[in-house]
């Protein structure tokens, strides 16, 4: 970094389910990342409760961000900047990170700044893969967002198409419900997969018809409902049957979000893909980006596993580029449940 002021930025993330805390060194050197998991939270409701969500991160932020600073071997009159997540997201989570950032901020005395979620997910590309520089198209998938985007060389994040309906993400959630696999979907659905005929049901792929490069994944959805009901409802499937249907919407989830990305790629004459968010550690997208990569000529960038889901190292290194950039946010700064990236200061490219 050119500025030494932001030598070392404490991350905070709480958009949703995760309670994260990071301390990143130059922006790109994780030095500690330590996350907070509520999957037992919301297991026994098969989804995210809000309420239960910001009242867990109530009782986690303190402990969780003094364990990233311990682990990091600083002190906290050490730390030059804070990036906290600001949106989009559940408002009541994203207010409990966002009050304790401040807070952390105001206290020492230095800079804090806001991130929007999804440059988050962008930058963790680059955090795992330096040697990665924009131009290059932006694939996020998660429970609450599927676009594609062009990370430019000036750190523009221009959308090129995103979903009219569920994110990719949501889908897999609720497909997980419909064949009876448990929470969190995403990971269930691929385990049946696993052992699942991917061929065995012809699910329809999605506005690949169409012009452009939006996104939809209500129909694949309710395409699964019918195939269950169908088959005579899901107490009438074996375990084979459900491995099969949980293959074959798998296959047609992920061949949507190849295709398009290939699609984007050569519209916008780019040579690379990063590939970020929860969905990006399904392994079959993985397998299938990989393949299609090699054989068309670009290439693939997928963060680890341990980036691809919520995190604060990724935030850390975002807002240490806003910082870098002489973004600078007041104690005023609030929660949005919503917003487009382009009304955001990005930390991308």
């Amino acid at each position: 970094m050119d500025d030494p002021r932001f030598h070392y930025v404490l991350g905070i993330e709480s958009s949703c389910d995760e309670m994260a805390a990071a301390v990143i060194r130059d922006g790109r050197e994780i030095v500690a990342s330590v996350v907070h998991s509520q999957v037992e939270v919301h297991r026994p409701y098969g989804g995210v409760v809000p309420e239960l969500a910001s009242r867990d991160h109530v009782r986690a932020v303190a402990r969780v961000s003094e364990q990233a600073l311990a682990d990091s071997g600083l002190e906290a009159s050490q730390l030059d900047g804070i990036a906290v997540t600001a949106g989009p997201g559940l408002v009541g989570s994203l207010l409990v990170g966002l009050s304790f950032g401040k807070a952390v901020a105001f206290q020492l005395g230095i800079p804090v700044v806001g991130v929007h979620h999804l440059v988050g997910h962008l930058m963790s590309a680059e955090l795992s893969r330096p040697d990665l520089a924009p131009p290059y198209v932006g694939l996020v998938v998660s429970g609450g967002h599927t676009a594609l985007y062009r990370i430019g060389r000036d750190g523009s994040t221009d959308v090129l198409g995103e979903t009219r309906d569920d994110a990719v993400g949501e889908a897999f959630d609720k497909v997980a419900v419909l064949l009876g696999l448990g929470f969190p979907g995403g990971p269930a659905v691929s385990r049946a997969a696993e052992s699942g005929d991917a061929t065995a049901v012809d699910f329809p792929r999605p506005m690949l018809k169409r012009p452009g490069l939006d996104f939809s994944y209500s129909g694949l959805k309710t395409a699964v409902a019918i195939e269950v009901e169908r088959r005579g409802g899901l107490a009438a499937l074996s375990g084979s049957q459900v491995a099969d249907v949980a293959a074959s919407f798998e296959a047609a989830a992920t061949d949507v979000l190849v295709l398009r990305a290939r699609k984007a790629l050569r519209q916008e004459k780019l040579a690379a893909v990063a590939v970020v968010g929860g969905v990006a550690a399904n392994r079959r997208l993985r397998e299938e980006m990989a393949r299609v990569g090699q054989r068309d000529g670009f290439e693939v960038v997928f963060p680890p596993l341990d980036l691809c889901t919520d995190n604060a190292a990724m935030i850390a290194a975002a807002g240490a580029r806003l910082l870098e950039r002489g973004q600078r946010d007041g104690l005023d700064l609030n929660a949005f449940s919503r917003a487009p990236i382009s009304s955001v200061a990005s930390g991308a490219g």
